[in-house]
């Protein structure tokens, strides 16, 4: 290793012991009942609430993934995209966040999703809860590997080591992290690496910006690319066989530009729908201390999430201008590191580390969040739920952890492809919660009538059209091209509202809790 790997990896351990000491400082809370392990006492304050959430929703793809994307085929669909985001952000927090608050705590305290929603149909036989636990266990070890193909990008690139060794390792770290310190320590950290990921991206296209010469040069600069500056146009790399795009006299090849229609717009706008279905996300409203603190919440949740997905953009493109070409981003999937290579180009090795800290920030802030949620879903859900329901605490604390290790090892084999493109794994999972959960909890939140028999069938319709939508119908082009999230959302709303029209209307029991938890939700403070 040179000199200057040497200093960016001893930036990189002191970041990851930092971490290690907050799982440490939380695990003995954490260790007291799977209440507190789970959902950390319902203790969140406002910034920890709402930073925490966007750290853990966004992951290494917002600092890899969206550049990757933007510097690859022009700010068009990296736009659209984050556009979406940042509206689904807002009003997520607006109308989703103080109701869900007061519900999940009227239904029977509730301290997961699938608990939440088992109790707001005062489910008999946890038909609900074992299918949404199920839909967890499935999307949330894709989420894993996107995050575990991160951890092997980056330190293959940085220090040149195997793919699949870096990979096992930083799941590893991810693992231990998450096993010792449980919601709270995470949402510690996630707070921490929040301000870690704004303060890198901020950093790297104000570097990137200052080398190329000034915005105005980074305009001129990529301008004679077709399409890449257009929101209507995406620019259209010319590559070989392998992907690989193709370079004459040194200047990398571009064809024409390709049209980003109305329809393919609406498709990338339709990440924001997402965010309705979220469980990451939608823990940190169960876990808020004061549901009258979220608006502050949602003030600096949406803050966050604007500066770092515009700045995020803008790396892809100061990055394009920087390295027309280069050999270590010739491909959709190396592209995803323009991120680091402009970190390691023009920054002093130990400031370098400290920003590379921020994509290592991303990832662990993320994974942490996606096993521990995969794992209460199976351990709280179906086996303390199901299977076993004398189980106590301390079994169900078993479970989870073995369950964790589990999801692991599937999402390691998952991203065992050192060829795999975060953005394209991160869009399938978040397509399939947000189609299977966020048309569920839009209904079950303000409307009344919806019943146990439309909540299953919209939740079936919904996870079910992502895969064959993705697999099936995806690949035969045309209208059939947009992202599965969006006929996925409309067909599962749809399935929600018509089959509970059909069948019997909601017990009494049902309806008013309904009420009281509307009524909590209108109130101030």
């Amino acid at each position: 290793m040179t000199s200057s790997q040497i200093q960016i990896m001893i930036s990189m351990i002191a970041y990851m012991l930092i971490v290690i000491g907050i799982g440490l400082f939380f695990s003995k809370r954490a260790r007291k009942s799977s209440s507190e392990y789970f959902l950390g006492g319902r203790s969140l304050g406002p910034w920890v609430a709402a930073m925490s959430a966007e750290a853990s929703d966004m992951s290494g793809w917002l600092l890899m993934g969206l550049p990757g994307l933007a510097y690859w085929c022009g700010i068009a669909d990296a736009a659209w995209t984050a556009i979406g985001l940042a509206v689904g952000t807002y009003i997520n927090w607006l109308i989703v966040a103080k109701r869900l608050r007061n519900y999940s705590v009227v239904s029977g305290n509730a301290i997961t999703l699938p608990e939440f929603f088992s109790n707001r149909f005062n489910e008999k036989k946890k038909v609900i809860l074992s299918i949404s636990a199920m839909f967890i266990l499935i999307f949330f070890t894709v989420y894993a590997a996107s995050c575990f193909v991160t951890c092997g990008k980056l330190f293959g690139t940085l220090f040149g080591f195997d793919y699949h060794i870096m990979m096992l390792i930083g799941a590893a770290f991810v693992i231990f992290y998450t096993l010792i310190g449980g919601f709270l320590a995470e949402s510690a950290s996630d707070f921490m690496q929040a301000i870690v990921m704004i303060i890198a991206l901020t950093v790297v296209v104000t570097i990137g910006v200052v080398n190329v010469g000034d915005i105005n040069q980074v305009i001129e600069n990529v301008k004679n690319i077709p399409g890449f500056l257009s929101l209507f146009e995406l620019s259209n790399p010319t590559v070989d066989a392998d992907g690989v795009q193709q370079v004459v006299n040194g200047t990398a090849v571009f064809g024409d530009a390709k049209n980003y229609s109305f329809l393919t717009i609406l498709s990338a706008l339709a990440w924001g729908l997402g965010y309705f279905g979220m469980p990451q996300v939608l823990l940190r409203f169960m876990a808020i201390r004061n549901p009258g603190e979220l608006k502050s919440s949602r003030r600096i949740a949406t803050v966050w999430v604007v500066i770092s997905l515009f700045v995020a953009v803008m790396i892809g493109v100061i990055g394009r201008a920087l390295f027309p070409y280069n050999d270590a981003l010739n491909s959709a999937s190396n592209a995803e590191s323009i991120f680091l290579f402009i970190s390691q180009s023009y920054l002093p090795p130990l400031l370098a580390g400290v920003i590379m800290a921020g994509v290592l920030a991303a990832t662990i802030s993320s994974s942490d969040s996606y096993l521990l949620i995969a794992a209460s879903a199976f351990s709280k859900n179906i086996y303390g739920g199901i299977f076993r329901r004398k189980a106590n605490d301390k079994e169900i604390m078993l479970v989870s952890r073995l369950i964790l290790v589990a999801i692991s090892i599937i999402g390691i084999i998952i991203a065992w492809d050192e060829n795999s493109v975060i953005f394209k794994i991160v869009s399938f999972a978040w397509a399939g919660f947000g189609a299977t959960f966020g048309p569920l909890m839009l209904f079950s939140l303000f409307w009344k009538r919806t019943n146990q028999i439309g909540a299953i069938s919209g939740m079936l319709v919904g996870g079910i059209t992502v895969f064959v939508w993705k697999l099936l119908l995806n690949p035969l082009g045309g209208i059939f091209a947009v992202y599965e999230l969006l006929p996925a959302f409309i067909l599962s709303s749809i399935t929600i509202v018509v089959v509970s029209l059909l069948t019997k209307a909601p017990e009494k029991d049902v309806l008013d809790k309904f009420d009281e938890a509307k009524m909590l939700s209108k109130m101030k403070g």
